[in-house]
Parts: C-alpha cells; structure tokens; sequence
C-alpha cells in the first residue's frame, strides 16, 4: 500500500536511466521562444501575466535589485510549469523530490547572502544583532539570527515540497476511494468525484500560488541584501 501510494513520487527511469531532466525540459516546449513569437491570444496572455508578476515583484526594489528581474521571472515560469506538470496523467512532479527545491533554494539564497555582504556588509552584518539589545543577550541573540538566517534555504525547499506532495497525495487516496466505491455505492463515488474535482482545481490553483510564493521570498530576501 505505501508503495503504491508514494509510488508517483519516485524519479522514472527508461532502462535504468533517470528521465527526470526531459520531464523537467517538457514544459518549455509550451513557451514561445523568440524564434516562433506568434501573435496570439495565448502569447499574450503569457506576456500580461509575465508583466504583472513581475512588476509586483520588482515593486520594492531598487536599480540593482532589478537586474535579477529575468532570473525572478525565469524562476516563476519554471516551478508553476513543473508544478503544473505533475497535474496531468502518468505524469511526474518534480518540485516533490527534497534534493531538487534545495538545488534551486540553496544557491538562490547564497546569491542573495553574498550580494549583501559585498555591497552592504555593515548593515547585513546588523541584521545579526537588533538595535537595542542587552549585553548579556548579545551572543545568544546573534547566535539565534545566524541559525535563523541559515535555514532560510531549507524553509524555502521543505514549504515547496510539502505543499505540492501534500495535494498529490489527497488526490491519489481520494481518486482511490472514488474507484473503490463505484461498485460498492455509486451515489457516494459520485461526491467523493465531486470532492476530487474540486480538489483538482484547487491544485491548480496552488501549484501558480506556491511558485509565486518561492519566488517572492527570494525576492524579498534580495530586497534585504541591495
């Protein structure tokens, strides 16, 4: 059964080999490059959301926080496709496997760490110690900001994984129960379908949410280092 259940989440191989960098490269086939920019509702769609997104998240920044408006916007564009991805039939989700978010978290953060400490190194470096502090306090306080400055990477990965592996695995156990109990009561599998199509939509819906989400925080922890 746990097999079975956390079966969708393991990385897929074709002869032993792992796919998932193919899986992960799929969703780009769905974006206009600028080889083939059509014209298009769709293209332009795609560009109203890119504009708006992007000036929410360049709203706060200053000139060179906004020279990491095409990385931000990068980001964005392929967490919400792989999220999206893993909605589809015998599909796979990469933004569940742990080691992939901490791949795009850890050096995001240190980007941001770094650019702090080499334009604005007095005040990263009080960011360590809140004005006002008693003395006795001052080693254990720096020691608790440090931790906690640490462990942002892992907060971003671990808020990713949790909240797309939590959706796929409400959807896998109530898809199970609607087909279990089609001949068994099919008046209750008609609610429980019910609650599963719902729950789709809803998952949509989290998959662009929790994508804005990682990219915002980025985001602002850029917006503390410039």
């Amino acid at each position: 059964m746990n097999e079975n259940l956390f079966s969708s989440f393991m990385t897929p191989t074709i002869v032993g080999i792992p796919v998932v960098i193919l899986i992960i490269l799929t969703p780009s086939i769905l974006l206009p490059s600028s080889s083939r920019l059509i014209s298009n509702r769709f293209a332009s769609l795609q560009r109203w959301l890119i504009q708006l997104t992007l000036k929410q998240l360049m709203a706060t920044h200053n000139t060179k926080g906004r020279t990491w408006a095409l990385m931000l916007t990068s980001l964005i564009l392929f967490i919400s496709s792989t999220n999206l991805l893993g909605l589809l039939p015998h599909s796979f989700t990469p933004t569940t496997q742990l080691s992939m978010n901490l791949g795009m978290a850890i050096p995001l953060w240190m980007a941001t760490v770094v650019t702090g400490f080499r334009y604005k190194t007095k005040a990263s470096l009080a960011h360590l110690l809140p004005q006002g502090t008693p003395t006795p306090l001052i080693p254990m306080l720096i020691i608790i900001e440090t931790i906690s400055l640490l462990i942002q990477p892992a907060a971003l990965a671990v808020r990713l994984t949790a909240n797309i592996t939590a959706g796929h695995l409400l959807m896998h156990l109530i898809s199970g129960a609607t087909l279990a109990l089609t001949s068994i009561n099919p008046a209750i599998s008609l609610v429980t379908f019910t609650v599963l199509v719902l729950l789709t939509v809803l998952e949509l819906a989290v998959a662009l949410i929790q994508a804005y989400v990682f990219t915002l925080l980025v985001s602002l922890y850029l917006h503390d280092n410039t």
